[in-house]
């Protein structure tokens, strides 16, 4: 029959490696719990009764909960970088060539760089003519003729 130390450790060892499937890094620290418990009644057998292993199984989720938990967090989320970078407005401004016209209030293509845009525009465009990017919403830009 399967010690009550190799059951803990078991169910340790599955809640860690639970941690893969749910966000938040919380049940990784109830498996470790769970292993250290385990490992205490491998080094104290029968006088770790079930009532001790629950309360030191408790005090030990909460004590990793609080102080191990937000040290692990910083190592593994690691630093944020922020960027000046204005990613909805870097098209405005640069010059396209129009690939399906554009006939208001229906939205025409332009080729922008390496890749073709939804366009609208607020005067009908036809093929083969530049534009220039004025403004962008979503993923269609809006466009006027050169």
């Amino acid at each position: 029959m399967t010690s009550c130390a190799w059951i803990w450790m078991y169910t340790g060892a599955f809640l860690m490696l639970a941690e893969l499937l749910m966000p938040g890094f919380v049940v990784f620290f109830f498996g470790l719990s769970s292993a250290t418990v385990g490992l205490i009644r491998f080094a104290l057998g029968e006088a770790f009764t079930p009532t001790w292993q629950l309360v030191a199984f408790s005090a030990f989720s909460v004590l990793y909960l609080l102080f191990l938990r937000r040290w692990l967090k910083t190592i593994f989320t690691g630093d944020v970088e922020t960027s000046s970078a204005d990613f909805a407005n870097e098209a405005v401004g640069r010059v396209g060539q129009v690939t399906a016209p554009i006939a208001p209030p229906l939205p025409g293509r332009i080729m922008l760089g390496d890749a073709e845009w939804e366009a609208v525009a607020d005067t009908a465009i036809p093929a083969g003519a530049n534009v220039k990017v004025v403004a962008r919403e979503n993923l269609t830009m809006k466009v006027e003729a050169l």
